[in-house]
């Protein structure tokens, strides 16, 4: 009986020795594959962190061209504006000295007061006609006055813009009239309506709206 008790812990012993063995090699094994792994994630997260830092370099790069680019197109913008502005200066210096070169010589008033447009109307009457007639003979004998601004006007009565194309139709009629009977040149002759807005007279009473109701031709040096 008692060899057999002794027998038994020596198997206990070998058995608690291999199984010890056996237990430090499955923790070397799995430490090592953790390991391995922690190494392989570490690879990559500085490879990630590698090109985190290239990725943040170009699109430094980039933010700064579209800074360029926007600063180049906010100064040719402004050189653009700058130019406008210098052509506008000299084309109403250019205006200003052509409107004091010019000279009035001449003016005359065709009104429906004196025989001129009748309202709604745009055909050239018979005296609107005579007085033209006896402007260019007048002017005949001062060749200087080689140009014609000729203005229409209405009264207030209407519609604005119904109005605006009735003083241009009048103001074309005095062109027609000046071209094909007395040969003035077309590209001396300008015209422009302006309606209603520049009324000679009140438009509340019928003999204001009558005089509102004109041609005005003004005959430049």
């Amino acid at each position: 009986m008692k060899r057999f008790l002794m027998v038994v812990p020596a198997v206990a012993l070998v058995l608690g020795s291999t199984t010890a063995c056996a237990t430090k090699k499955f923790v070397r094994t799995e430490v090592g594959a953790v390991n391995d792994k922690v190494g392989t994630l570490t690879q990559q997260l500085e490879q990630n962190e590698q090109r985190t830092k290239e990725n943040e370099t170009k699109i430094a790069a980039v933010d700064q061209r579209a800074t360029q680019i926007d600063q180049k197109a906010t100064a040719a913008g402004a050189a653009a504006a700058d130019a406008k502005n210098a052509a506008a200066a000299v084309d109403a210096k250019a205006d200003a000295m052509d409107k004091a070169s010019r000279k009035l010589v001449y003016e005359v008033v065709l009104s429906e007061a004196d025989g001129g447009f009748k309202f709604g109307k745009a055909a050239l009457p018979d005296e609107a006609r005579a007085q033209l007639d006896k402007m260019i003979a007048d002017i005949q004998a001062n060749p200087k006055a080689v140009f014609f601004e000729v203005e229409g006007h209405t009264d207030s009565v209407g519609d604005a813009k119904a109005n605006e194309r009735l003083g241009m139709e009048r103001a074309e009629q005095v062109k027609r009239y000046l071209y094909e009977t007395h040969k003035v040149p077309l590209h001396k002759i300008n015209v422009i309506s302006y309606g209603e807005t520049k009324p000679a007279a009140t438009n509340k009473t019928k003999a204001g709206r009558a005089e509102n109701r004109r041609i005005v031709v003004r005959v430049l040096a």
